[in-house]
């Protein structure tokens, strides 16, 4: 996929290394139950405060029905970031079908707790 194919609101969008960290990350929240996937679900965990951060899908065809979920993460003061394929976010959530956006959720206890921190502090620095 080349710079043009990507919608330029999809802002901030992850370089090739942090995509890789991210899906690891999504991958791994998966196995941990820490993971919500679809728009919808994303907007829930936005709403009930329960949030890490957010991954969105850059190449989603509709890239509007997604585009509230930026707004609401500057709203809640939560992290979020694009990725350039859908297929391989889908396939870090562990399915077979794409996924256009995602959320990583808060978990006392985790296990994931620095690498979560280590990624919103990569994602932060992306914004700036």
């Amino acid at each position: 996929m080349t710079e043009a194919d990507v919608n330029p609101k999809a802002y901030p969008l992850a370089d090739a290394h942090l995509t890789k960290k991210l899906l690891d990350l999504v991958q791994q929240s998966c196995n941990y139950k820490q993971l919500r996937k679809g728009a919808n679900e994303a907007t829930k965990t936005l709403n009930r405060g329960i949030s890490e951060f957010i991954v969105m899908a850059a190449d989603a065809e509709l890239l509007e029905i997604i585009l509230h979920l930026p707004l609401l993460c500057e709203d809640k003061n939560v992290p979020y970031v694009f990725v350039r394929s859908k297929q391989a976010l889908g396939r870090a959530c562990g399915v077979s079908r794409p996924v256009i956006a995602c959320s990583v959720t808060i978990k006392e206890g985790s296990q994931l707790k620095q690498q979560i921190q280590s990624i919103q502090q990569s994602i932060k620095r992306l914004l700036v």
